[in-house]
């Protein structure tokens, strides 16, 4: 599988994804699709080849290796890889019919353009980002259920019993390296975990800061409506606007010097009256 041209095709995701996206995206390609292709597929290429049973009954050896893998680990991270990758590409399509989009309203509206940035995730484009996180988190959550599920745990054992038929009796079955694919396997298990937590953690980003906006905008709303109940309201009722302005006077010439030059002069007067 050409896992350069899938690279290529969701580098563009990157423009419109957020710090999280880009991790996510990063861990992907480094630590699972990296791995995958140069090492992984070495470890179990020989799985095969090199199982071996303590028998020589004709057919005995398939059929408990076909029990022991009903799926090999390199075929299933495969799926898993292709499938959890995909969703990113739900977001470039929605971009690019946005984009086209805009392009037949210019054209049909002299200049003009429907999206002022057509990557910008709002309205439907950042309900579609969104579920595509949750797909991404939900494909990596089902494909390591089903590891665990089909192989009793992410352990691998160095013995395995069969007791299948066309086995003669219980045989003793052993795979080859099975401490070197432990290991790649708990590897991958955990960059599929910490991509989960990264799929998590960026939905919970953006709802929080969808909820942001949503506050600031009903602030903007009520301090909007208060400022225009308030200018409103002197022209809705002129008259006690006037009523309540005559009806206080107050002479502006009164002061506390001016009182206490009004006592001084009435001094002497009452001085010469008594005289």
């Amino acid at each position: 599988m050409n896992w350069g041209s899938l690279e290529a095709l969701l580098s563009g995701v990157n423009k419109y994804s957020t710090v999280f996206g880009r991790v996510w995206l990063s861990m992907v390609f480094v630590f699972r699709v990296l791995v995958f292709v140069v090492a992984a597929q070495r470890v179990w290429g020989d799985d095969s080849k090199d199982f071996d049973c303590n028998t020589k009954q004709p057919g005995c050896v398939n059929v408990c290796y076909d029990s022991i893998f009903p799926i090999s680990h390199i075929r299933l991270w495969a799926l898993q890889l292709i499938f959890v990758t995909c969703p990113s590409l739900m977001v470039v399509g929605h971009v690019k019919y946005r984009e086209k989009k805009d392009i037949e309203y210019s054209t049909s509206h002299k200049g003009k353009h429907l999206y002022a940035n057509p990557g910008k995730k709002r309205g439907g484009l950042w309900w579609t980002y969104l579920v595509s996180l949750i797909f991404k988190a939900g494909f990596d959550a089902g494909f390591l259920y089903v590891l665990h599920y089909i192989y009793k745990g992410y352990d691998m054992p160095r013995l395995s019993k069969c007791t299948l038929p066309p086995c003669p009796n219980t045989v003793d079955c052993y795979i080859s390296r099975p401490t070197e694919k432990k290991i790649f396997t708990l590897f991958m298990v955990v960059s599929s975990a910490v991509c989960i937590l990264m799929c998590i953690c960026e939905m919970i980003y953006l709802i929080f800061k969808r909820i942001k906006k949503l506050i600031l905008r009903k602030k903007d709303q009520e301090i909007q409506r208060f400022v225009e109940s308030h200018e409103m309201a002197p022209l809705s009722h002129p008259r006690s606007m006037y009523r309540s302005k005559s009806s206080v006077r107050v002479d502006p010439t009164v002061s506390l010097q001016n009182l206490n030059n009004i006592k001084v002069e009435e001094k002497p007067l009452k001085r010469v009256e008594e005289s």
